[in-house]
């Protein structure tokens, strides 16, 4: 097999011929051609009494079967039906992306020229061939100084997502409720278990609206305007809970005032969970391992 190696430093280095038995991945993996893989994003945590604790790993578990079914694992393509298949378990030790209580907000851009998702496809599944081709769009927004990519959806403009991170929106509603929402699970959007926890944890304070419904561009452009809107944030494994401050839209900023507003709902959130995580709060969602 013909293999060069290229780097940012180098560039392409000169060209081997390996044996494929040297290489890590055979060429002719499906993974490759096809995209038919999946993976799982899951943490393990040490707590505050030296303890190991992984955060609802059923779900993660769950979610991954849901993933393999969707993508016909192991797969037959083209050539006969495999007799094998590999999972690998990939163990990187990670910190904390923030101190609890202290995270920085991110901007958006909001384009409907990219879809991250469509119905019938596989958005709700946690295959690399979905992530993949987000990146371009990823480098777009970055070139036009945000952090993120708002996905929207429709003729309508529907928020869906941010980045690879399920979206909140903490506001007053078109009737006057205090609510907080986040796009419905209708096969775009991916059933992220901090989404999941989120969502217990809000309908089980009780102390406003909860709802999985749909939001368009125009709702919360018309909520901004008549200073409706409270908190907007990213929920998901890797930084648990992501304030957002300004998203890029059709060539205007929209302020979202969630860091003026604590962000007291975003925090309360993310202190609850990393509690849990950590082992500061006893709770069954967290595994002990060792």
């Amino acid at each position: 097999m013909l293999t060069v190696e290229w780097s940012l430093t180098s560039g392409w280095e000169k060209p081997y011929i390996r044996p494929l038995e040297n290489l890590s991945l055979h060429p002719a993996s499906s993974s490759l051609h096809y995209a038919v893989e999946l993976f799982e994003g899951m943490k393990a945590y040490r707590g505050v009494d030296g303890k190991i604790r992984l955060f609802r790993p059923t779900l993660n578990m769950d979610r991954m079967v849901r993933s393999a079914a969707r993508a016909t694992l192991p797969p037959s393509l083209g050539v006969k039906k495999p007799t094998k298949a590999l999972l690998y378990v990939i163990l990187s030790p990670v910190g904390p992306y923030f101190a609890s209580g202290s995270f920085n907000p991110i901007s958006l851009w909001a384009d409907p020229k990219y879809v991250r998702a469509w119905k019938g496809g596989t958005g709700d599944c946690k295959l690399g061939g979905n992530y993949g081709s987000s990146i371009y769009a990823q480098r777009e927004a970055m070139e036009l100084g945000c952090q993120q990519v708002l996905w929207l959806y429709g003729e309508d403009h529907q928020i869906t997502e941010v980045g690879t991170m399920n979206l909140f929106l903490y506001w007053e509603n078109e009737d006057g409720e205090e609510e907080l929402a986040t796009p419905p699970l209708d096969g775009i959007i991916l059933p992220g278990v901090t989404r999941q926890s989120i969502l217990e944890l809000a309908r089980k304070w009780g102390e406003f609206k909860v709802s999985e419904r749909y939001i368009t561009m125009s709702d919360l452009t018309a909520a901004l305007e008549e200073n409706r809107v409270k908190e907007m944030f990213g929920a998901g494994t890797a930084c648990v809970v992501c304030p957002i401050s300004k998203i890029l839209y059709k060539g205007k900023n929209l302020h979202i005032p969630t860091m003026e507003n604590g962000p007291q709902l975003a925090t309360r959130f993310l202190n609850q969970l990393t509690d849990i995580q950590y082992g500061r709060e006893d709770s069954e969602w967290a595994l002990l391992v060792s």
